[in-house]
């Protein structure tokens, strides 16, 4: 009896470890059955909200689990909307370039001011009958005062919103070729602060020339092209020996320093030059080798153009994409004019634009409401 007792455990300790290795191969050939589609909806939304907008669409139609979590982390910038300031009456209009829809706002708070620079949704405006200077969101309707002061024939930006205990509102204006008086200010403060630098170089202020502020420190671009760098941390002033942008000599035209527009994107300076029927041409300031550079694709990303203030994005959609968009409207204002770097071509076709003809102070791009709803 105890013979066949050992050899009953036995066989079912034999089978007990056949069995073990059934499930362990069973699981193993399960593992190797897996494909990218198994992976947890979590760990897919992990690895969809690192990838851009461009790969983001392309995974989202490799299966429905895919699109479900593509979906659901995607972030789609919004492009800026393009703000017209009317000669009379408070209604001001709102021109949406991706939607090509044009929404309506009553604002009473902006009657008597002029538009000076926009930046995060914030516009800075100026009252010429007080000299009043101020900070206002059209959509939230909260107002940041400013000491006053006197504008003249300068242009003025700021660094980032006033609600930022870092903001800083800067404005240039010369007073010989070589002397420049800089002012700054800053929200809460009580007056403005004005100093004289000495230029090593020639630099013209003029209601056309252009700001923007990049990596801490303001550039402006002159109404000859030569481009003026102030830190505001350091109180420093310098005009860089940077030949300007070389454009053709048929963009030398009447009204020809009107066509010029500056952006910055990701850390670098860009300006753009149009002249009437020609098409805009664009340079990179390469800040290693310090000259421009010009660019014959913008690698998907979409820059809007205004007098006073422009604007860069990245993944829009795609018809946007590697675009220029400039500050006017066709077609009763159902149209942006743009023009594509990949068709090199204007949108609508042959609807270029004398920027000569242009108010200055006509429009302005500004960041949209997050909130579309409570706006409407």
């Amino acid at each position: 009896m105890g013979g066949r007792k050992r050899r009953k455990v036995k066989l079912l300790s034999a089978r007990g470890v056949d069995g073990k290795r059934r499930k362990t191969m069973n699981k193993k050939a399960m593992l190797e059955m897996q494909t990218w589609s198994d992976l947890p909806i979590e760990l897919l939304e992990l690895i969809f909200c690192r990838l851009s907008l461009e790969d983001n669409i392309r995974s989202s139609i490799a299966c429905k689990r895919w699109n479900t979590a593509a979906i659901s982390v995607r972030v789609v910038n919004h492009s800026p909307w393009l703000m017209y300031f009317p000669k009379f009456g408070n209604m001001y209009e709102f021109y949406d370039p991706a939607q090509r829809k044009t929404y309506s706002l009553e604002l009473p708070e902006l009657y008597g001011s002029r538009v000076c620079y926009t930046k995060d949704g914030w516009l800075l405006l100026y009252r010429p009958r007080t000299n009043r200077v101020f900070f206002f969101n059209p959509f939230s309707r909260e107002v940041v005062k400013l000491p006053r002061f006197e504008l003249t024939y300068q242009i003025v930006a700021f660094s980032c919103a006033p609600t930022s205990n870092t903001c800083v509102v800067f404005t240039v204006r010369h007073i010989s070729p070589t002397i420049v008086a800089i002012s700054t200010c800053h929200p809460g403060a009580t007056e403005w602060v004005t100093v004289n630098y000495q230029n090593r170089l020639p630099f013209v202020s003029s209601i056309w020339n252009k700001i923007v502020f990049c990596n801490g420190l303001f550039y402006c671009l002159s109404l000859t092209g030569w481009l003026g760098v102030f830190d505001p941390l350091e109180h420093t002033w310098n005009v860089l020996a940077v030949p300007p942008p070389k454009c053709p000599e048929n963009f030398f035209a009447k009204n020809w320093w009107k066509g010029k527009f500056m952006s910055e994107h990701n850390g670098d300076i860009l300006v753009i030059y149009t002249c009437c029927s020609e098409n805009p041409i664009i340079f990179k300031l390469d800040q290693s080798k310090m000259f421009w550079r010009e660019m014959k694709t913008l690698d998907g990303m979409t820059l809007f153009a205004s007098f006073l203030s422009s604007h860069s994005r990245s993944d829009l959609p795609g018809m946007m994409r590697n675009s220029v968009y400039f500050s006017k409207v066709r077609f009763f204002g159902k149209r942006c004019i743009s023009y594509s770097l990949d068709d090199c071509r204007y949108y609508p076709r042959k609807q270029c634009h004398d920027w000569g003809e242009q108010d200055p102070f006509e429009n302005i791009w500004i960041e949209p409401p997050e909130d579309l709803s409570s706006f409407i």
